[in-house]
């Protein structure tokens, strides 16, 4: 038996009236997913419990079974581990974000965060800022390390575990200075932050940007810390030998904390111009090689939706229909051997408020073995219509693969 589990991150959404009142999946052409569902168990399911942030670490935890309760650690130290750095005990991770500022004379709290990725900043260029920042303040435990494109990470020693930062991704167009960390034990990552601004502003990266007509990355912008993670070995509690594919160091990090085997696609950039065939490709060359799961991320209706790009989030639920779930499902139906199909966002992101949100998210479980009565189109509404409502996102694989 193979097992596919297609994470569409961010995918559901609201109703939109320049859509009719449609979604962006009701209104995307998504003929495969829609096929699927019709023959498929449906139903919703709240990955993030109530009292936790939305956030795609304790979402894909979640969603590859582990309880956030018990294991979101924050995501920062996910990245870390997806980015092969070695944490000690003592060390904290952080989320270090490249963002955009407005550029007007003015005091730096004054200023508006316009992008909370820079215009999604290539990684060679992010490289030579993070390199800057760390030129300026590294020293004895405390390190800058590049991720990929905006998201990067700091690691300091003996830094507190819990600090309440904003995310950046939650005040696009609003003012900063009400949502600096400036109580003592924030006072050395706002004045990081504050100090970022003037190292960054004039950096020859962002000067040719500017002239690209691209956004500058402007600042640093930390949040989301952490202590290094442990999570059960994913073998060990299914007994399947499992595969993780995504550009983002967090869904990485997740799964070589859980002993998976991670995949780089050349070309996967997170957003809607990523390598969707070469994402499926490597999919069906795990198969191939034996593998029993792949865990599939797709980032992108995810960044289209903190960036309110309506287009680009109903195009890229249709690549993901077309250029990833066909050719996988087309492959696994050729070989003649059991399968099934997992196909579920990990959390809303709505366009009209351009963050994570809690509500449930629309599922549908496919077996070439077991066909069921499903729905007409896979949606949010109709997948809540249906009744069948898992209450907690961990245990959605027990039906999964259990089933």
């Amino acid at each position: 038996m193979k097992y596919l589990i297609l994470v569409c991150d961010g995918m559901a959404d609201y109703p939109i009236e320049e859509l009719g009142g449609k979604t962006p999946m009701e209104k995307a052409n998504k003929p495969f997913m829609d096929k699927l569902a019709k023959k498929s168990v449906c139903g919703s399911v709240s990955n993030v419990p109530e009292g936790m942030v939305p956030e795609s670490d304790t979402a894909n935890i979640a969603i590859m079974s582990y309880d956030p309760k018990i294991y979101s650690k924050g995501r920062s130290p996910l990245e870390a581990l997806s980015m092969g750095l070695t944490m000690e005990d003592d060390d904290t991770a952080y989320r270090c974000n490249l963002v955009t500022l407005s550029e007007e004379d003015c005091d730096y709290n004054d200023r508006t965060i316009i992008d909370h990725s820079a215009d999604e900043i290539t990684t060679p260029e992010a490289n030579e800022l993070i390199k800057a920042l760390e030129a300026h303040f590294g020293r004895e435990g405390m390190h800058f390390y590049t991720g990929i494109s905006y998201r990067h990470c700091m690691i300091l020693k003996n830094g507190i575990e819990k600090y309440n930062f904003t995310r950046p991704h939650d005040i696009l167009g609003e003012i900063i200075g009400q949502h600096m960390p400036k109580d003592k034990d924030g006072e050395m990552f706002y004045n990081i932050m504050r100090e970022s601004y003037d190292i960054l502003e004039n950096h020859p990266v962002n000067t040719a940007r500017r002239e690209r007509g691209l956004k500058p990355a402007n600042s640093a912008w930390f949040w989301s810390p952490g202590r290094r993670p442990s999570l059960p070995v994913f073998k060990d509690k299914w007994g399947l030998d499992a595969t993780v594919i995504s550009a983002v160091d967090l869904i990485k990090g997740i799964g070589l904390c859980a002993g998976m085997e991670s995949i780089d696609v050349e070309g996967a950039t997170g957003n809607v111009h990523t390598n969707y065939t070469g994402k499926a490709n490597a999919a069906i060359d795990a198969f191939t090689r034996g593998r029993d799961l792949v865990y599939l991320h797709v980032e992108a209706p995810d960044e289209c939706g903190h960036r309110a790009e309506l287009d680009n989030k109903i195009l890229s639920v249709e690549k993901i229909d077309k250029l990833i779930l066909e050719p996988i499902y087309n492959h696994l139906k050729s070989t003649g051997e059991g399968f099934s199909i997992l196909v579920l966002p990990d959390h809303p992101t709505p366009i009209c408020k351009r963050t994570h949100t809690m509500e449930p998210v629309p599922f549908f479980i496919y077996s070439s073995d077991k066909e069921s009565n499903g729905i007409d189109m896979y949606s949010e509404k109709n997948c809540l219509d249906t009744g069948l409502y898992i209450a907690d996102g961990y245990k959605l694989l027990d039906t999964f693969i259990r089933k």
